[in-house]
């Protein structure tokens, strides 16, 4: 199975970005039918990597002040505590000490590209945590670890966000109007490294050309990190779809199998 990392960018991306969400949906087409969803979103952070347990996950709603629509929204999809079984094991395998929560709902850097990527919500997911603390190598290390769950049907969806500056943000602009150039410009530096598959230049992103600002805090970096590591290699396919608010790329990457690459 692919690997796939989203830019999940503001709460109301669903109702106000539909570049955004056209390309989610696109990149549906492009995986084959998943057996489960393994999902990494930058909103949960834990001591250790845990895994959601519920058989029926809620959809939480982890912002305030946004389009009253939003609010009732659901992504009434089946866990998957079996596959939560299997990420254990395999983080096991590879010497990563893992928790597990019981009642762990999706939070909206799980649902909302999940709702325009499948939208009947009717493939179990489950939900990882990111290291509160870890470095960008500790998530690399997560990713490799979880590689092997692609040969299981899995799909693996992180979610975070190729930019994260608040000052960046213009929340009044009008349609149409340019991205920020430093935000444009560190999009694209990070664009080429991935598409060169240079994963060391991507995980020493915070020397690049406004990578420090780009990210003044690692948490929405870190399930990129992930996906790469999940990659194994794997070429990748780079969409860009626009920016919100100025200052948010909203890119996503495709990473095929290579089973799916050569055919």
């Amino acid at each position: 199975m692919p690997v796939v990392f989203v830019s999940h960018g503001a709460p109301d991306a669903l109702i106000k970005a539909p570049d955004t969400v056209a390309c989610w949906s696109a990149i549906r087409q492009q995986v084959p039918p998943p057996s489960a969803i393994l999902v990494v979103s930058a909103h949960w952070e834990a001591a250790r990597p845990t895994l959601s347990l519920s058989a029926a996950p809620t959809t939480v709603h982890d912002f305030a002040g946004f389009d009253p629509r939003l609010y009732q929204l659901r992504y009434p999809a089946p866990g998957a505590p079996a596959l939560a079984g299997r990420v254990l094991a395999q983080l096991a395998k590879a010497g990563i000490t893992a928790d597990t929560d019981p009642e762990r709902g999706l939070d909206h850097g799980a649902w909302v590209p999940l709702l325009a990527m499948y939208p009947g919500a009717d493939i179990p997911v489950t939900q990882l945590s990111l290291i509160h603390g870890g470095s960008v190598a500790t998530h690399y290390a997560l990713g490799q670890a979880l590689a092997p769950l692609r040969d299981e049907g899995v799909l693996i969806v992180a979610s975070g966000a190729i930019t994260h500056n608040f000052a960046w943000l213009d929340f009044h602009t009008s349609a149409g109007q340019p991205p920020l150039a430093v935000a444009q410009q560190f999009s694209d530096w990070l664009g080429e490294r991935i598409l060169a598959g240079d994963d060391a230049a991507v995980l020493g992103y915070r020397d690049a050309p406004y990578g420090a600002d780009a990210h003044p805090s690692e948490e929405h970096f870190h399930p990129l990190a992930v996906a790469l590591g999940a990659s194994a290699g794997d070429r990748a396919v780079r969409f860009r779809p626009e920016f919100t608010y100025r200052g948010l790329s909203m890119d996503a990457y495709l990473w095929p199998s290579a089973d799916a690459a050569a055919t």
